[in-house]
């Protein structure tokens, strides 16, 4: 059976009492931010196309309270660094804030980098549920329960700065907007290029939920492969005279052959162009409660990202098959950036145990299996 919780209270409890022996005194502050799913809308943030995310039980929480010293001392619980748990550094000067080593701390240092407001100095201690590597938005997450801490303590958009100048990933919006932006029975359509937001009810659900499956083999955004496709997407909208790829039609693609251009370029583009249109589809059936076309699309955007854009996977791919073989499931498809990570399937609530069992027979890996049910963004929380 999958995993569909996040303990938040014996999270929170842990960080407290953590935060007691490393500091010596209690904290005084208690946030936490969401991971997220993408049910559909792969690589179209980039290209100022839609995407339609939804916030997860998963959560990274933070607890901590002011220094007086002039430095930031953080401790982080989670498993994936147990090394290097520590990090301390000075936020007197911004400018004196930079990357380095645990890769994690960048991440907070970014945020505060790129905080509307000098920080002063604070310990804290984190404490996460969303698996680092999976697609999931481990990051955003860090970064969206570090800004809300920050916020407690004395723009979603300083922590995608945050991201690209301190990470060295260079993702879009979405996966900060959502986890700052969710709400509990909702998915989020999110218009990349003006930043409008449509809450989509999920309650036409009925006896129908969303299964995430972690194949267990990470993926990382920074890879030059997602900088390949991203810069060719960007190449291909300046050799049509468009802003960007979502300005971009089918009949586009045709004047781009007639360019010669290479056939990756075709395929990229194609991609975005149909992803970005499966996404407004694909949120007008959630509304209508049509999920057997919800599914169809989910299904049609994965066989594009493994044939077009090309960032799908032995694992992922069986993952994705198996989960089609059984009666009951609508559709499956990798979530994330692709290059590893998970997948998401839509099915029949009286099926999940069956598809869980199908996919374990299937899958040579050691999968994970998560019910997605829809969750709150970032909040403050009580400290008692």
């Amino acid at each position: 059976m999958g995993t569909n919780v996040s303990n938040i209270d014996e999270m929170k409890s842990t960080a407290l009492k953590a935060f007691v022996k490393e500091f010596g005194e209690n904290a005084n502050i208690c946030v936490c931010a969401p991971g997220r799913v993408n049910l559909i809308g792969e690589h179209t943030d980039y290209n100022e196309g839609f995407v339609l995310p939804m916030a997860l039980p998963m959560v990274t929480l933070i607890v901590g309270k002011l220094s007086n010293i002039e430095r930031c001392k953080i401790v982080s619980l989670s498993e994936t660094v147990s090394f290097e748990n520590y990090t301390d550094f000075e936020v007197s000067s911004r400018k004196n804030i930079q990357p380095g080593e645990p890769k994690w701390a960048n991440y907070v240092k970014g945020c505060i980098a790129n905080f509307i407001c000098d920080v002063p100095p604070f310990n804290a201690v984190i404490v996460s549920s969303v698996p680092v590597g999976a697609g999931l938005s481990s990051s955003a997450a860090l970064e969206v329960a570090i800004y809300t801490f920050l916020e407690a303590l004395t723009n979603a958009l300083a922590c995608q700065h945050a991201e690209h100048d301190f990470a060295g990933v260079p993702c879009g919006i979405m996966d900060q907007f959502i986890s700052v932006m969710a709400r509990e029975g909702y998915a989020l359509l999110l218009d990349c290029k003006n930043l409008n937001t449509k809450q989509i009810p999920m309650s036409q659900m009925n006896d129908y939920v969303f299964l995430i499956t972690n194949s267990n083999t990470p993926h990382k955004l920074s890879s030059s492969a997602y900088c390949e496709r991203r810069d060719c997407c960007y190449e291909a909208a300046k050799k049509l005279n468009k802003k960007s790829l979502r300005e971009v039609s089918l009949s586009d693609i045709e004047v781009l052959q007639l360019q010669n251009v290479s056939e990756k370029m075709i395929k990229l583009t194609r991609h975005v162009v149909t992803e970005i249109q499966r996404t407004v589809d694909a949120a007008v059936a959630l509304e209508k409660g049509d999920l057997n076309k919800f599914g169809q699309l989910m299904n049609e955007s994965h066989d594009s990202l493994k044939n077009d854009y090309e960032v799908s996977s032995v694992e992922l791919d069986t993952l994705v098959s198996a989960a089609r073989e059984v009666n009951g499931v609508l559709g499956s498809r990798l979530t994330g950036a692709g290059f590893g990570g998970c997948t998401v399937t839509l099915l029949k609530k009286d099926m999940i145990d069956k598809v869980i069992n199908h996919m374990k027979a299937k899958y040579p890996g050691n999968a994970t299996f998560y019910i997605a049910n829809s969750a709150m963004g970032a909040r403050i929380l009580d400290i008692n």
